[in-house]
């Protein structure tokens, strides 16, 4: 039987492992070394903290074909990196302006601005370094194909661009369906990319991708309006962050749209469209399907 706590605590116990050793001087230096305060900044906004979820989609999307949690960790790795280094950027005082990251000084708090906008560029280049690297997968055109998956879901069509939605309705009113839109990019198209790198890992044909796409943009519609939610909810204590944000900000979210209990039924249908997705997959989706369920009652 599927154990979702030991899925997600392995998992982030492997990411944590292979970011400590590829976070030094060695494996990041080139023509000349990795300045040291460099990577002590990457090292600050990447370990000891996060639920390593977009990794676990990667691993149990191609669970789904039967490759093995090992195989898929360079490529969940690679993921994370971006991840990490959107928080960074998104963390600084032209974009959201938080001290506070997993109950610690953010990077450009701990260090300063400038490191820190250097230390999310670092973190993003080296990510898709690992996913050239013969290491990740023996077949090139397969690497390439990861490459391109991670390139649109967190450039100016993904992650990248919904940011820039995210600045421009501060100041600009916004439709329910736009902001849906601008949160499937901000949000949703790394964990869209995520899922989708696993099948690639494992081969999958044109309808079973369809099929876990359906799941992907689902699934990160669902993790947005938890986090939303939790933002009007939850503490900063529990949330290693600041709250309240987003009215602060003039943030234009589903929750500001529908309210609280709105949001909250809208969180249950997203979640059941993704487990719905799911229907011919059998047990070996099991871990999609506890992700999905966990992004609608994690409470941090």
């Amino acid at each position: 039987m599927y154990d979702f706590a030991a899925d997600i605590a392995d998992c982030a116990k492997a990411v944590e492992t292979a970011l400590e050793r590829q976070l030094v001087a060695g494996p990041l230096s080139g023509p000349g070394p990795a300045p040291d305060r460099l990577v002590r900044a990457m090292r600050h906004g990447s370990l000891e903290g996060g639920k390593r979820l977009r990794p676990l989609l990667v691993r149990q999307a191609a669970a789904i074909f039967n490759v093995p949690a090992a195989q898929s960790l360079v490529p969940g790795l690679a993921v994370e990196m971006i991840h990490c280094y959107s928080l960074i950027h998104d963390d600084l005082p032209a974009m959201d302006d938080d001290d506070l990251r997993r109950g610690r000084p953010t990077v450009h708090k701990a260090f300063d601005e400038a490191t820190a906008i250097l230390a999310g560029d670092a973190l993003l280049t080296h990510a898709f370094g690992l996913l050239t690297d013969a290491a990740c997968h023996p077949d090139a055109s397969v690497r390439i194909a990861l490459v391109s998956e991670l390139v649109a879901g967190s450039g100016a069509g993904g992650m990248v661009g919904g940011q820039m939605w995210d600045i421009e309705g501060e100041s600009t009113s916004l439709s329910l369906d736009e902001i849906s839109g601008m949160q499937a990019m901000k949000t949703g198209a790394l964990i869209r990319a995520s899922v989708r790198m696993g099948a690639i890992l494992g081969g999958a044909d044109a309808r079973t991708l369809s099929a876990l796409t359906a799941y992907a943009e689902a699934a990160g519609r669902a993790f947005q309006l938890a986090d939303d939610i939790l933002d009007v909810t939850a503490t900063s204590e529990a949330m290693g962050k600041a709250t309240g944000k987003d009215a602060a900000h003039g943030k234009q979210t589903l929750v500001a749209q529908l309210g609280l209990d709105g949001a909250r039924a809208r969180l249950t249908q997203t979640v059941n469209e993704a487990l719905s997705a799911l229907r011919t997959f059998g047990p070996k989706a099991d871990g999609l399907r506890a992700t999905a369920r966990y992004f609608a009652s994690r409470e941090n």
